[in-house]
């Protein structure tokens, strides 16, 4: 803790016109629209199966008992758009939502069959997006429902439509991402150990998960640290960091330079391990949901577990514009490496007063992705513009 900081309380005020009451038709309204734009996409998603899901996703899951779920989807959307008519409030959202809904039931509803699927280089992962947006959303919106730290912070935030856009995009592009990954690491074959391999998958699948989490939270330490403190490559993060109020969506907000180097560079120590196929897909599941969990409005009391893996509290502060916390707590899923390079910061119960960048960021995707560009341009020319006084 820096003793001679003053940290403050953040003050969250609520947004009346942003906020969910009971009763008023809201909350039906975009449950509507949401289940039904959902329930479109799955439908197309059954239609066009090679084009529209992952290979990878689809070894997971059943598609004909997520179909039941699809039913129940598209049924709810229509129920929840009659109820806006009910409450005579927002009848406009459950107009769409119905029609989104009717419009999957005349394209096949949850009747496709469901048949063999012919494997594409390239596909839209629809299917992920689905599933990790419905799982996420009723997760972690349940814990910061039932453990806010800012009580007063709506679920639909300043900026959330921004951060949803991220979330649909960086899903959608799941099938590029892994393509690019997959390529960046086969370029470490000349450093592949059969041997080592052999030791690592004849070891309990317990260890074999400690050592891919550490394996792979040294890279993504390094990576990380490389883009705040390397001035080039600090627009690019910068995006990242632009939220100024965090939650589950947050952490989708990120360049797509740095979504696909992320992926990409963690991919290598995975490769290299050569880890059985369960520790894998373990890691893989303990990375997602931990990714989502430390942005999220939520003050859980983790105890002695905030000393040994990433928190809330501790990339919050990551998060953070004030002084002391800038370029500190980099890591991903473990605290050691900030602790063993002297980077980490979590001032006991204290939470960030302010969040997000110093200097302010374009607030659109546009504006954002070619950010990078700008912040560039605009050294060089302030550089032309000292060297011609």
């Amino acid at each position: 803790m820096d003793k001679k900081y003053n940290y403050k309380e953040r003050n969250v005020e609520l947004d009346p016109k942003r906020q969910f009451v009971l009763g008023e038709g809201k909350i039906s309204g975009y449950a509507s629209v949401l289940l039904g734009a959902l329930s479109l996409l799955g439908v197309l998603a059954y239609l066009f199966p090679s084009y529209l899901t992952t290979t990878e996703l689809r070894k997971v899951y059943d598609a004909e008992t997520l179909q039941n779920v699809l039913k129940y989807g598209m049924y709810f959307s229509l129920f929840f758009g009659a109820l806006t008519f009910m409450l005579k409030k927002f009848r406009s959202f459950g107009i769409l939502g119905m029609a989104l809904t009717v419009l999957a039931f005349l394209l096949g509803g949850y009747t496709v069959p469901v048949g063999d699927v012919e494997p594409k280089t390239f596909s839209l992962g629809v299917d992920w997006l689905i599933l990790a947006f419905l799982g996420s959303a009723f997760i972690f919106m349940t814990l910061e429902k039932l453990f806010p730290k800012y009580k007063n912070q709506v679920i639909l935030r300043d900026e959330w439509g921004l951060d949803l856009f991220y979330f649909c995009f960086n899903h959608l592009a799941i099938s590029a991402i892994i393509i690019y990954g997959n390529y960046h690491a086969s370029h470490f074959d000349w450093a592949v150990s059969a041997s080592v391999q052999q030791t690592i998958q004849s070891m309990p699948i317990f260890v074999q998960v400690i050592m891919i989490v550490l394996c792979a939270d040294f890279v993504l330490y390094w990576e990380h640290r490389l883009y705040h403190e390397v001035r080039v490559l600090w627009p690019i993060h910068a995006v990242h960091h632009s939220v100024e109020n965090l939650d589950w969506l947050a952490g989708s907000r990120g360049h797509f330079i740095q979504v696909f180097s992320e992926r990409a560079m963690v991919l290598v120590p995975l490769y290299l391990l050569g880890a059985d196929e369960a520790a894998l897909n373990f890691y893989v599941a303990f990375a997602a949901l931990q990714a989502v969990l430390i942005h999220c409005n939520l003050d859980i009391p983790f105890g002695p577990l905030k000393y040994v893996f990433v928190t809330p509290q501790f990339h919050h502060w990551h998060h953070s514009s004030e002084k002391p916390a800038i370029d500190t707590n980099y890591s991903a899923h473990t605290v050691l490496f900030d602790w063993m390079f002297n980077t980490m910061h979590l001032p006991g119960k204290h939470w960030p007063a302010e969040y997000g960048t110093t200097k302010p960021l374009p607030k659109t995707y546009i504006g954002q992705t070619l950010y990078p560009l700008t912040s560039l341009f605009g050294r060089v020319k302030e550089l032309g513009s000292g060297s011609s006084k």
